[in-house]
């Protein structure tokens, strides 16, 4: 973990001074067991400001064409990343999932699946409902709020979990897939709208 204190830390540098980055709401974070982060997706440093709020490490699944770039893959390895085959039901990544969160870490998932640069909440994937479902992860939701802009303030609130005890005693099936996937959205749109300037 050495190297991604040493990440952090730096990220961390970087969003005080260059972004004046404002976190809240971290002591919504179990201090252990396993915790999915899901969270709007708006730029490229999202992953980076996800793990660099809290002190708990951040696993994050990258698209696999990343990782075959020398530097780049070194980083992001390193930064907690594991690689993941988008639009293939990757299940070698479906895998690592579970069992990073079986063995008790956090995850920090995007369901959006790609940036939405208006930075409007889109539609998201059930991959992550899958997840918390197949697991018995804390599920925290967390809203960005830029823009990423050089000294201009950006936000991440970390909110509270999300009672997940009704779906978990439903059936898994694409209709409780897609009921926890709105319910995940719907309370990551609600801290957007309670921060936003």
């Amino acid at each position: 973990m050495g190297y991604y204190i040493f990440f952090r830390g730096l990220f961390r540098f970087i969003f005080s001074f260059f972004y004046r980055w404002q976190v809240i709401g971290r002591q919504h974070i179990p201090k252990e067991g396993p915790v999915i982060l899901c969270s709007n997706h708006i730029n490229n440093l999202d992953p980076m400001l996800l793990g660099s709020g809290i002190e708990r490490q951040v696993r994050f699944m990258a698209k696999a064409e990343l990782f075959k770039v020398p530097v780049i893959s070194f980083l992001i390895t390193q930064f907690g990343a594991f690689p993941v085959k988008r639009g293939a039901g990757d299940r070698s990544a479906i895998r690592t999932t579970l069992k990073i969160l079986e063995e008790g870490h956090v995850l920090g998932i995007f369901p959006e699946g790609k940036r939405q640069r208006s930075g409007k909440l889109a539609e998201g994937h059930t991959g992550v409902a899958m997840f918390a479902l197949k697991s018995d992860a804390v599920v925290i939701p967390v809203a960005i709020l830029g823009p990423y802009r050089l000294f201009r303030p950006v936000t991440i609130i970390y909110g509270e979990p999300i009672d997940m005890t009704e779906i978990r005693q439903k059936k898994v099936d694409s209709a409780t897939l897609k009921e926890a996937t709105e319910l995940f959205m719907h309370n990551i749109s609600n801290l957007m709208e309670q921060h936003k300037a």
